[in-house]
């Protein structure tokens, strides 16, 4: 069974069904009864055509469900529009299901957290993570969007804004979580930025882009993560670095300054820098004071108190970093890692400790235990 294929076609078939007059909600529940059928059938009997047979079963299940509710008994008449064999035309329309999710009923951060679970395929878990809430608040916040949504046309789709949101937060769990969603990010980017001449898509683009770009270098053949300033920038994408530059100096003459475009701007700098000891900090944090004032976001703030514990000296690092909140995400991390520039090694080896027990992956957390292993080995060698 191939559940790559499966996970592919999906967000279309979604789309077909919406389009065709099945509420968001129903629609889902019949694509993932479809979706069970496939793995229950097509090991022994593989269609010639997976697209149109997961729309035709998707269908008639919506059918079923609809003709078992007495309350959409209205939807009756759509039986006679039942998909016709055959093959189904090959049409990618993910990047319309993504603005048809940012429904105007809906608010900014409910379209965004609907789309990620129903479109782009993360758990309630990551995306609560993306949110920096509980589990059980993400949960409570997407079915109360399914409700909103539920028996509403989809003929209203939502704004660019809302979509880049997703895009980012799809590409950022994407780029360091459990799924692969990276390159499906970029191509949906892609063809957003060729619809549209919004300045923030191109900033986004370019984000990715330069990001990207250092896929290869993350990674030890381990599997281990590889920090940035360890990084061979051998390894490093050129021409993905030179398109992501190239895509942000036009978005930034434009004179209409959005977060994405600040946060590739900082991506950009480090793709600049032959070496990690020749990277401009001192700019970063200018940029980094830019996306404050735009975002006043605490991940934002815990980010530039590292760029400033590299311009200023890491006691300067950790006093921006003692003005956040100490239950924020990675804050563990960061303070071990400037104790450490400190010579403080004994408070750095601990804080590492408690920081891997909170690391949201595995791999994150093999890479915090191994660097306090690190610091204990140099106590004590010392």
């Amino acid at each position: 069974m191939d559940e790559v294929l499966l996970r592919s076609l999906t967000p279309s078939v979604l789309a077909v069904l919406v389009r065709r007059g099945a509420d968001f909600a129903a629609a889902e529940d019949a694509v993932q009864d479809a979706l069970v059928e496939a793995v229950r059938v097509w090991p022994a009997d593989p269609p010639r055509d997976p697209k149109g047979w997961l729309v035709t079963v998707a269908w008639r299940k919506f059918l079923d469900a609809a003709r078992s509710d007495a309350a959409r008994r209205r939807r009756q008449d759509l039986v006679e529009e039942e998909p016709a064999p055959g093959p189904a035309p090959a049409v990618d329309d993910t990047l319309q299901l993504y603005f048809l999710c940012a429904h105007p009923s809906l608010t900014p951060s409910s379209a965004v957290a609907l789309t990620l679970r129903a479109v782009g395929g993360l758990t309630t878990r990551q995306i609560a993570q993306a949110y920096l809430v509980p589990e059980a608040t993400m949960a409570q916040r997407i079915s109360r969007a399914k409700r909103t949504v539920s028996g509403v046309r989809f003929d209203q789709p939502g704004d660019v804004a809302t979509v880049l949101r997703v895009l980012y937060l799809v590409f950022n769990e994407g780029y360091s979580g459990d799924v692969d969603l990276a390159a499906e990010a970029i191509r949906l980017t892609r063809q957003l930025a060729a619809a549209s001449d919004h300045p923030e898509v191109a900033g986004l683009l370019a984000l990715m882009l330069l990001h990207h770009a250092r896929r290869a270098a993350r990674t030890a053949p381990d599997g281990s993560l590889v920090p940035l300033a360890e990084q061979d920038r051998g390894r490093w994408d050129t021409k993905l670095i030179a398109e992501g530059v190239g895509i942000l100096q036009a978005a930034l003459a434009r004179d209409r300054l959005g977060e994405f475009q600040a946060q590739a701007a900082i991506a950009a700098l480090h793709a600049d820098a032959p070496t990690a000891e020749e990277t401009d900090w001192v700019q970063i944090v200018e940029w980094y004071d830019e996306l404050t004032r735009l975002t006043d976001s605490p991940v934002v703030r815990l980010n530039r108190a590292v760029a400033v514990g590299e311009a200023d000296g890491p006691r300067a690092g950790l006093a921006a970093l003692a003005a956040l909140d100490a239950s924020l995400p990675r804050h563990t991390a960061v303070a071990a890692y400037l104790h450490e520039r400190d010579g403080d090694l004994t408070t750095a080896a601990r804080l590492y400790t408690e920081a891997a027990q909170k690391a949201p992956n595995l791999a994150e957390r093999n890479h915090l235990t191994r660097q306090a292993a690190r610091i204990n080995s140099r106590r004590d060698g010392g």
